[in-house]
């Protein structure tokens, strides 16, 4: 089945003027803010580029081979963009405002890009999780903190765009990225709210309790466009109060999560009718395994966790995933140094979400 990749070729001789945004390009422009601008793109308020010259940029600092060298699937961004520079529909669009905030101490990783394509919009793109372990830790903070650092920062991120554009908003974001949209969009000056068009979540977790009961959220509620994929885990997460659109993708379980993978046909996705059973055993589990510890217990079990990567000096995925056996070695060593308390923590609730998800969570990670 095709996918957005395919999608270039079949509308990429077609501009805006010709063919009008739609959920795919929202995907795309949601995949591109994955590849590293640093040095390519201006922050804000200090000029744009176009995506032609960006791309030309970056492939003068980056090889294919070291770039299919990293773990993460969010590498194929970088190819993606090749394909969007060889089109007339994304070649001339123009790229502004970029942000990459990697704050250790905050614990916290922040990623976005102002993106204007000729149609009198103004999109703001949000960054999901990159390949820091530090980003990562920032997403499971959000089982315990009311408001992260990233969100926060993608609040006054939006502001600012907005501020300095006229005319209609566009906000987007796949994973974290998604989860960034929405609350920006809900917490920005009133001022901007009329100007907001659409908010896509692609595969974005949800919100406390005490997010979706705000009234600007319940009233942004129509504007918002939650996609996921059928065996979605990452965009279950947490609480939602906006229907969600389930789409078809050519991988399994979970990863289902990397768009690349999306199904499409012709100017949209390929849309199903639900969620995966299994998908929804394990939302369920989630749910009542993290509604089962305090704000306390969640923080103590993250804070442990991420410090056991921390003292084995783990800062990415890609050493996490290339990790040698002297690495694991100290790593168990790392646990067994931990008081009692601790290590018992760990265990009992590792058990307890085990117990609780049953064959599902094997079944969305493991089977095709």
């Amino acid at each position: 089945m095709a996918d957005i990749m395919d999608y270039l070729l079949w509308r990429g001789d077609l501009g805006f003027g010709q063919s009008e945004f739609n959920e795919v390009d929202n995907l795309i422009l949601s995949e591109l803010v994955y590849v590293e601008f640093n040095g390519i793109v201006p922050g804000p308020g200090e000029g744009e580029i176009t995506l032609s010259e960006a791309s030309r940029l970056f492939f003068e600092r980056h090889t294919d081979e070291e770039i299919q060298a990293k773990v993460s699937s969010t590498k194929m961004a970088a190819f993606l963009m090749r394909r969007m520079a060889e089109t007339e529909r994304f070649s001339g669009i123009l790229l502004s405002g970029y942000v990459n905030d990697i704050n250790l101490d905050e614990q916290s990783q922040f990623s976005a890009v102002t993106v204007k394509l000729g149609d009198g919009r103004t999109n703001v793109v949000y960054s999901g999780t990159d390949s820091t372990i530090v980003g990562w830790r920032e997403d499971f903070n959000m089982i315990f903190l009311e408001h992260t650092p990233g969100q926060q920062k993608a609040l006054a991120y939006l502001e600012h765009a907005a501020a300095k554009t006229d005319g209609p908003l566009r906000i987007m974001g796949h994973s974290k990225g998604g989860n960034l949209a929405v609350y920006a969009a809900t917490h920005c000056k009133q001022e901007f709210h009329d100007r907001m068009e659409i908010i896509y979540s692609n595969d974005g977790p949800g919100f406390t309790d005490s997010m979706i009961s705000l009234e600007n959220y319940r009233l942004l509620l129509p504007r918002i466009h939650t996609i996921i994929p059928e065996s979605s885990i990452v965009g279950m997460l947490f609480e939602h109060e906006e229907e969600f659109e389930v789409v078809a993708s050519k991988n399994s379980g979970a990863g289902q999560h990397d768009v690349m993978s999306w199904e499409v046909l012709g100017p949209q996705l390929v849309h199903l009718n639900k969620v995966n059973e299994k998908a929804l055993i394990l939302d369920k589990s989630l749910k009542a395994w993290i509604g089962g510890m305090d704000a306390e217990g969640r923080s103590a079990l993250v804070d442990t966790l991420f410090g056991i990567l921390d003292d084995a000096g783990i800062n990415t995925v890609d050493d996490l995933a290339n990790m040698k056996i002297p690495k694991l070695v100290e790593l168990l060593k790392i646990h067994s140094s931990l008081d009692k308390e601790n290590q018992e923590m760990i265990k009992e609730s590792l058990l307890d979400f085990l117990q609780k998800s049953g064959n599902a969570l094997y079944d969305i990670l493991f089977r095709k």
